[in-house]
């Protein structure tokens, strides 16, 4: 008798797959959701924000254009191992410079709220001017997509200051730190070079950033999280 006639699928391993990934997004899903419960929010709040960063990434709102020259489009790039789509060509007549309301607005205003809530004026500002610093460093310029910032960047440079400023509140400083950090360094400190890029369309906050910023309030919060746990201190609801 072979013992390995034992060994076989209940199911058909597409489906037996399908439920694998099922069960990785189910576990990832609440993983996230607990890491921005360690900023104070509600259970809510948390989920509002998870998801409407994610279908906000979609949105990006146009604000001027800011070079007509002829731009790189449908392509795809490569960026520390990530693979980033150039948008086909606007109607616009060169390059739009818009907004990314996932990667952009919505971090900003979570930021200044949690700024606000948690009264990390001194620490939040400097941690975002050392973590500003530390992704313009790292920040490169791509032709045709725009600025890119290696993933997990801002989310190491985030933890690592949030903890070293204030282990008490390292979870809302994290993600304050790390998001704004994020954006000020990758885009704002590199506008200069967007006009020659050839983009057709350059979002703040969008392609190169994104998945810098949305990381970052991640996996810094989950970190430091898990740092207060063994610190013996637990995060504010609201």
């Amino acid at each position: 008798m072979q013992m390995a006639q034992f060994f076989y699928l209940p199911v058909a391993p597409v489906f037996f797959f399908v439920l694998v990934a099922v069960c990785v997004l189910v576990l990832a899903f609440c993983l996230i959701r607990r890491a921005y419960l360690q900023l104070g929010l509600t259970p809510a709040q948390a989920m509002f924000l998870l998801i409407g960063s994610l279908i906000g990434s979609f949105i990006n709102i146009p604000v001027t254009v800011i070079s007509t020259n002829s731009v790189t489009a449908d392509q795809m790039v490569e960026f520390y191992g990530m693979s980033y789509p150039i948008p086909p060509a606007t109607d616009w007549g060169g390059t739009v410079l818009a907004i990314n309301v996932g990667g952009a607005i919505i971090p900003v205003v979570m930021a200044v709220f949690l700024l606000i809530r948690w009264r990390l004026w001194s620490a939040g500002l400097l941690a975002t001017a050392v973590v500003a610093a530390i992704c313009y460093w790292f920040s490169s310029p791509i032709p045709g997509m725009g600025i890119a910032v290696p993933v997990f960047i801002p989310a190491i440079a985030a933890t690592v200051l949030a903890l070293l400023l204030s282990r008490q509140s390292a979870a809302p400083l994290a993600y304050i730190a790390g998001s704004l950090g994020a954006l000020i360094g990758g885009d704002l400190l590199n506008y200069g070079k967007l006009a020659d890029l050839g983009a057709p369309i350059l979002s703040l906050g969008g392609a190169g950033t994104f998945d810098a910023v949305f990381l970052t309030g991640v996996i810094a919060v989950l970190i430091t999280g898990i740092s207060s746990r063994w610190q013996g201190t637990k995060p504010a609801t609201s």
